[in-house]
């Protein structure tokens, strides 16, 4: 799996929420990982809530370029976030 993203938002993101994009790509091999379909965008999105590199629960906002994932954002899970990851529901 390769990942893409734009460095702009790469920057912006790390300022506002203190995650690197490339720090969250374990999210995409978490077996424990839940993705759900974002809607309201041009585009078909998806959240995933995952473990990500550092071993913190992560949400995760992307899109599929052809192979690619584009990372669009990542922040670290509030406390429900983090009980839903836990529970699997």
């Amino acid at each position: 799996m390769s990942f893409e993203w734009d460095p702009a938002k790469a920057e912006a993101n790390l300022a506002k929420h203190g995650v690197e994009f490339g720090d969250v790509f374990a999210v995409f091999e978490d077996d424990l990982a839940m993705t759900m379909v974002e809607s309201g965008y041009g585009e078909e999105r998806f959240v995933a809530i995952g473990m990500d590199g550092l071993g913190r629960v992560v949400v995760v906002s992307y899109t599929w370029r052809g192979e690619r994932v584009r990372i669009i954002s990542a922040r670290v899970a509030s406390p429900s976030e983090r009980r839903v990851y836990a529970t699997g529901r």
